[in-house]
């Protein structure tokens, strides 16, 4: 068995927000792959005192001790139970009905000798790579976990988004509309018809894309957050084959080193428009 990570800050005078932990049972029977990515705290504030960095932490750590102990419990049912423990610890100091309280996207891969389970919730992206796949550029049995609902907001985010894109860069009116857009997405953020992130409310476990594949038909499966995943999704550089082709070759960091040369050759965002010229980016690899 062959696991790599990386991960690097989009900013490294800000703390890294992303979480990836992997554990492997003393049976050997199998493992667990956890990877979080920390939304970015809203300007706003959070009506959280502890920050993005403690909560990641803290839901990440619980939700890989409980996917690697109780695998009596469905993934859907260790996120709600994580969920819940990091709410528990916050404490009266915090208020958790904030709509900015902290929150984070969740990839979650669990294996034994039968099956690989996945949950997905929010924009990181697992990768899972059939037991036939081919490792040439551009090329395998690769299939893309994602859960895309943050792609398909209805109106008005879509003719918002396509307002800003269309003004001057640096007038007053992209930044009215800017803010307009930014606003239309948080009000969608954990609401129907909109997208989901885990935050305080452990209901929001059901949402998650889930799935189950034999063990015998998975060769190896990748997360990345969407830091890692621009190379593909913003940079265009890569199709999820080709991004998983780089990461069995080169490594997790490698794929990273990727994206900053590409993020460094537009760092205004006219070729390449995205909410930040730098991203906090995390990849694992695991090799089953």
């Amino acid at each position: 068995m062959r696991i790599e990570t990386a991960t690097e800050p989009g900013d490294p005078e800000r703390p890294n927000e992303d979480f990836v932990a992997v554990a492997l049972p003393a049976s050997g029977q199998g493992g667990v792959l956890v990877l979080l990515d920390g939304v970015t705290p809203h300007p706003e504030g959070t009506g959280c005192v502890h920050g993005v960095p403690w909560f990641v932490a803290r839901l990440g750590g619980a939700l890989l001790e409980l996917s690697g102990s109780r695998r009596d419990m469905t993934l859907r049912e260790c996120l709600a139970e994580a969920i819940s423990r990091a709410a528990r610890q916050h404490g009266e100091t915090c208020e958790l009905s904030h709509l900015h309280t902290p929150q984070t996207t969740v990839v979650a891969v669990r294996w034994n000798r039968d099956a690989v389970e996945h949950l997905v919730l929010s924009d990181s992206v697992l990768l899972i790579e059939g037991a036939g796949a081919r490792t040439g550029h551009g090329s395998g049995d690769i299939r893309a976990v994602l859960d895309d609902r943050l792609d398909h907001l209805p109106e008005p985010v879509p003719s918002l988004l396509a307002a800003v894109r269309a003004l001057p860069r640096g007038s007053a009116e992209r930044e009215a509309a800017r803010a307009a857009y930014g606003r239309a997405v948080e009000s969608l953020r954990n609401a129907e018809g909109g997208f989901f992130t885990a935050a305080a409310d452990p209901s929001v476990a059901a949402r998650a894309v889930t799935g189950s594949t034999p063990r015998a038909e998975v060769r190896a499966v990748a997360a990345l957050t969407d830091g890692a995943s621009r190379l593909v999704e913003v940079f265009h550089e890569r199709d999820w084959a080709g991004a998983f082709a780089l990461l069995r070759k080169e490594g997790p960091q490698a794929l990273i080193s990727r994206v900053r040369a590409a993020e460094a050759a537009d760092p205004l965002r006219k070729a390449f428009p995205r909410g930040k010229s730098h991203d906090d980016a995390t990849a694992v690899l695991a090799e089953l």
